[in-house]
Protein backbone atom coordinates (compact mmCIF):
# COMPACT_ATOMS: atom_id res chain seq x y z
CA UNK A 1 0.00 0.00 0.00
CA UNK A 2 1.15 3.20 -0.95
CA UNK A 3 1.00 5.10 2.35
CA UNK A 4 1.83 8.64 0.14
CA UNK A 5 -0.69 8.43 -1.89
CA UNK A 6 -3.14 8.15 0.99
CA UNK A 7 -2.26 11.18 2.50
CA UNK A 8 -1.56 13.00 -0.78
CA UNK A 9 -4.21 15.79 -1.51
CA UNK A 10 -6.53 15.08 -4.29
CA UNK A 11 -6.40 17.72 -6.91
CA UNK A 12 -10.45 19.27 -6.30
CA UNK A 13 -8.89 19.42 -2.76
CA UNK A 14 -6.20 21.59 -3.64
CA UNK A 15 -8.23 23.32 -5.80
CA UNK A 16 -10.79 23.97 -3.33
CA UNK A 17 -8.24 25.00 -0.51
CA UNK A 18 -7.36 27.92 -3.10
CA UNK A 19 -10.85 28.80 -3.39
CA UNK A 20 -11.60 29.39 0.35
CA UNK A 21 -8.27 31.34 0.55
CA UNK A 22 -9.02 33.47 -2.17
CA UNK A 23 -12.70 34.32 -0.46
CA UNK A 24 -11.22 34.52 2.78
CA UNK A 25 -9.12 37.58 1.43
CA UNK A 26 -12.12 39.13 -0.24
CA UNK A 27 -14.05 42.41 1.04
CA UNK A 28 -17.39 41.28 2.41
CA UNK A 29 -20.26 41.49 -0.11
CA UNK A 30 -22.58 44.91 0.29
CA UNK A 31 -25.91 42.94 1.38
CA UNK A 32 -27.73 46.41 2.44
CA UNK A 33 -29.71 45.83 -0.83
CA UNK A 34 -31.35 42.86 0.73
CA UNK A 35 -35.04 43.60 2.15
CA UNK A 36 -35.97 39.96 2.14
CA UNK A 37 -36.39 38.51 5.94
CA UNK A 38 -33.54 36.05 6.66
CA UNK A 39 -33.38 33.97 9.85
CA UNK A 40 -29.77 33.15 10.93
CA UNK A 41 -28.96 30.18 12.15
CA UNK A 42 -25.46 28.11 13.34
CA UNK A 43 -23.63 26.40 16.06
CA UNK A 44 -21.20 28.08 18.69
CA UNK A 45 -18.63 25.27 17.00
CA UNK A 46 -19.03 25.71 13.69
CA UNK A 47 -15.56 24.54 12.13
CA UNK A 48 -16.78 24.96 8.56
CA UNK A 49 -18.53 28.28 8.36
CA UNK A 50 -16.76 30.02 11.15
CA UNK A 51 -19.44 31.25 13.88
CA UNK A 52 -17.95 34.38 13.72
CA UNK A 53 -18.95 34.59 9.92
CA UNK A 54 -22.61 34.08 11.34
CA UNK A 55 -22.63 37.10 13.48
CA UNK A 56 -20.99 39.35 10.75
CA UNK A 57 -23.71 38.28 8.23
CA UNK A 58 -26.48 38.61 10.55
CA UNK A 59 -25.30 42.12 10.94
CA UNK A 60 -24.77 43.23 7.53
CA UNK A 61 -28.37 41.73 6.63
CA UNK A 62 -30.87 44.25 7.36
CA UNK A 63 -34.18 42.52 7.66
CA UNK A 64 -32.03 39.35 9.61
CA UNK A 65 -33.28 37.26 12.69
CA UNK A 66 -30.04 36.08 14.53
CA UNK A 67 -31.07 32.63 16.21
CA UNK A 68 -28.47 32.86 19.33
CA UNK A 69 -25.65 30.43 18.74
CA UNK A 70 -26.62 27.03 19.41
CA UNK A 71 -24.16 25.70 22.21
CA UNK A 72 -21.86 23.05 22.34
CA UNK A 73 -23.18 22.91 18.16
CA UNK A 74 -21.16 22.54 15.05
CA UNK A 75 -22.23 23.26 11.75
CA UNK A 76 -25.40 21.32 11.94
CA UNK A 77 -26.67 22.97 15.36
CA UNK A 78 -30.17 23.15 13.60
CA UNK A 79 -29.76 19.56 13.70
CA UNK A 80 -28.64 19.11 17.02
CA UNK A 81 -31.43 21.80 18.65
CA UNK A 82 -34.22 20.60 16.21
CA UNK A 83 -36.87 21.38 18.52
CA UNK A 84 -35.48 25.01 19.29
CA UNK A 85 -35.17 25.60 15.55
CA UNK A 86 -38.02 24.47 14.28
CA UNK A 87 -39.93 26.71 16.47
CA UNK A 88 -37.78 29.43 16.28
CA UNK A 89 -38.34 29.02 12.38
CA UNK A 90 -42.08 28.45 12.02
CA UNK A 91 -42.97 32.01 13.69
CA UNK A 92 -40.11 33.08 12.15
CA UNK A 93 -42.38 32.25 9.01
CA UNK A 94 -45.46 33.05 10.44
CA UNK A 95 -44.45 37.06 11.26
Amino acid sequence: MDLLAIHRPSPSFRAQLKAIKRWGRQAPSNLSDIRQPVLVANGENDRMVPSQNTLDLAARLPQSELVPLYPDAGHGGIFQYHDEFVTRALGFLES
